[in-house]
């Protein structure tokens, strides 16, 4: 075996499992691994000097191929279903096997990477990878320790990642040729099949979510966060789904970012998971998403995207591929990022959702029942497709704002959050960056300068002191005033100029949650319970 780079001298390859390959190129410098992308014929340099690669066949996530090994670890703690999809130790060991014997004969490239810029609850990481640029995916979207730290460094969690490795379904226990598997008895993730880099992300991020709570009572959250310029701890959290404005609102030049995707709450404060952004470049542009647009330059990498013909600009527009088109880059290319990203206790949590049925206020508060209602839910809504005619807007829910990565029951993450309520009198909004004055088709979106606005007022107090009135259906506390915001705005009801088509439609959409929420009403306490919309016939 030829090996080349900063190698730990305490745990090689065979500590975990691989005996022999044909090179191991370890900790790689970006400038190296972009060298290394271009000989292999991986990507091509953009006008800016980021990497452009396509990720083949899968553009995006694969939830259907994604497995847990069902073992005594996670028999009973695992919330089985369509989303953690069972696998057996047996089939997982075989499989493993295989994979080891095929990259006997393989250039590998070697990361040791953390997740977690805590390092109480930190994570060390070994990636090995097939390919260079997922090598430097993993350099920009894991934390990067120190190269004296290298020398000694003992992962406590591997991935193995080799997209040419394609499964046998009928031997190997999974759907398709392409798999993402955790097992967190061996810490040991398999990914083949498939050259989506995200899989690397999130599998790490579904690890977290499972340990984090379990073992170290901290709550794992998929949301933004940023703090004050000064950095005296007025630290926010963002949850939304895509399409929502998480990333816009969140990246706010007068705050410090402290990370775009994923979190933990402790005792003391937030962290960020990650060491990098992984952000949507569809349609990007300087005016709109200032910092993302300058993060892409040499060591950032580009996915899936494609030139202005007869130039190396790329062409943010083009969905050629995908509109799934992506960047990832080391949180340092964003010039008020927060290092070590560590921000204090949370003061405001902002749950953001685009409503399409244009009947949740803009901005509004709500009490613990309702956050942990909410937050189980994890609503947003979406226009309609491109087929004719069609305008009703779709509901899509996701819990925790993050189902597809929760391995524990979503409850679980819910009580936390509101324990964490508790013991720090956190505010909760829920802020709408939808519709107004109807639905989608009739209404108009809600401006951006209005939602801005209605964000600072919460975090620096603006909204302490005004007078609020709880919604008829929801029950979330609707302010009187706001700040640079028109009053008129505020109420979704007096917008609509409509009162009997607005509260069939907000009946419609309570009628939605209430459906959504039985799978979990099991589990659910009183106080949850408590939370959910109240439809109100009488108004119709």
């Amino acid at each position: 075996m030829k090996e080349f780079g900063l190698k730990s001298s305490k745990a090689g390859l065979e500590s975990i499992g691989i005996q022999k390959v044909a090179e191991a190129h370890w900790n790689l410098t970006p400038a190296e691994l972009t060298e290394h992308a271009l000989a292999n014929k991986e990507g091509v340099l953009t006008s800016t000097g980021a990497l452009m690669c396509d990720t083949g066949k899968f553009t995006g996530r694969s939830p259907k191929d994604k497995f847990i090994v069902k073992d005594a670890k996670t028999a009973d703690k695992v919330w089985w279903g369509n989303i953690n999809i069972p696998f057996d130790e047996d089939k997982f060991d075989a499989l493993h096997q295989k994979m080891l014997k095929f990259l006997e004969d393989k250039k590998v490239y070697v990361r040791d990477a953390y997740a977690g810029a805590d390092k109480t609850y930190r994570l060390k990481l070994r990636v090995v990878n097939t390919h260079a640029w997922h090598n430097l995916f993993c350099y920009n979207m894991f934390l990067r320790p120190e190269t004296y730290k290298l020398k000694d460094f003992e992962p406590t969690f591997t991935i193995i990642n080799a997209p040419e490795f394609e499964a046998d379904p009928e031997v190997d226990g999974t759907r398709q040729k392409n798999f993402a598997i955790v097992n967190f008895t061996k810490n040991i993730i398999l990914i083949g099949g498939t050259g989506y880099a995200g899989e690397m992300k999130k599998g790490i991020f579904s690890v977290l979510n499972f340990t984090l709570p379990t073992d170290h009572n901290v709550l794992s959250m998929h949301c933004s966060a940023n703090m004050s310029e000064n950095r005296d701890g007025d630290t926010a959290v963002f949850f939304g789904l895509s399409g929502t404005g998480k990333t816009t609102l969140s990246a706010d030049e007068n705050r410090g970012l402290i990370g775009d995707d994923e979190h933990g709450w402790t005792e003391n404060g937030v962290f960020n998971f990650e060491g990098g952004c992984y952000a949507k470049t569809i349609d990007l542009t300087e005016e709109k998403e200032p910092q993302i647009y300058k993060a892409i330059k040499f060591g950032a990498i580009v996915e899936n995207t494609r030139f202005i013909p007869g130039t190396r600009e790329v062409d943010y527009t083009n969905t050629e591929v995908t509109e799934n088109t992506r960047t990832a880059y080391p949180i340092h290319h964003i010039n008020n990022a927060v290092e070590p990203s560590i921000g204090g206790i949370p003061k405001n949590i902002f749950f953001l959702t685009c409503d399409a049925y244009g009947v949740l206020p803009p901005i509004s508060k709500l009490n613990k029942g309702q956050a942990m209602y909410h937050f189980i839910s994890g609503y947003t809504a979406k226009v309609a497709g491109t087929e004719a005619g069609v305008t009703e807007p779709q509901t899509v829910f996701s819990a925790c704002f993050g189902a597809p990565f929760l391995p524990l029951h979503p409850t679980v993450y819910a009580e936390m959050l509101g324990k964490k309520m508790d013991e720090n009198k956190v505010n909760v909004w829920l802020v709408n960056t939808g519709w107004s004055g109807g639905p989608y088709g009739v209404g108009s979106r809600m401006k951006l300068k209005y939602t801005r606005a209605m964000i600072t007022a919460a975090l620096n107090g603006g909204l302490d002191e005004v007078g609020y009135r709880n919604h008829s259906i929801y029950g979330c506390a609707i302010p009187a005033t706001c700040p640079d915001v028109p009053s008129e705005v505020l109420s979704p009801r007096e917008t609509w100029k409509n009162d009997k088509g607005y509260y069939e439609m907000a009946n419609k959409l309570a009628t939605e949650f209430i459906e959504n929420f039985k799978k979990f009403e099991e589990f659910a306490n009183d106080e949850i319970m408590a939370g959910a919309p109240k439809p109100n016939l009488s108004k119709v």
